[in-house]
């Protein structure tokens, strides 16, 4: 009862305003999701997993031929998935 009173109230410039807040706010939380995916698929170089797993290129090339770590080449050059290294990542068990 109370809502329908306070839609009553409303003029139709302010109702649109109302309804266009919800849907850019939920939009924006759609994008944020979205984006937090995609910057979880991005490429990475050789380098750049290096500096991130703090390793030498003899560690990974071990890695890779362990398959431990997937590469993906084009062109002669390597890239490697960013959440396949994140899920390549091992929790220790405490003792």
């Amino acid at each position: 009862m109370q809502n329908s009173i306070i839609l009553q109230n409303l003029s139709r410039e302010d109702l649109t305003d109302l309804i266009g807040n919800v849907f850019d706010t939920k939009f924006k939380d759609i994008q944020k999701i979205q984006n937090t995916q995609t910057e979880n698929n991005d490429l990475m170089t050789r380098s750049e997993v290096l500096e991130l797993l703090q390793i030498n290129a003899s560690t990974l090339w071990h890695y890779q031929n362990k398959g431990r770590i997937t590469v993906y080449k084009i062109a002669n050059k390597c890239f490697y998935k960013r959440n396949e290294i994140m899920q390549s990542l091992i929790a220790l068990k405490k003792m």
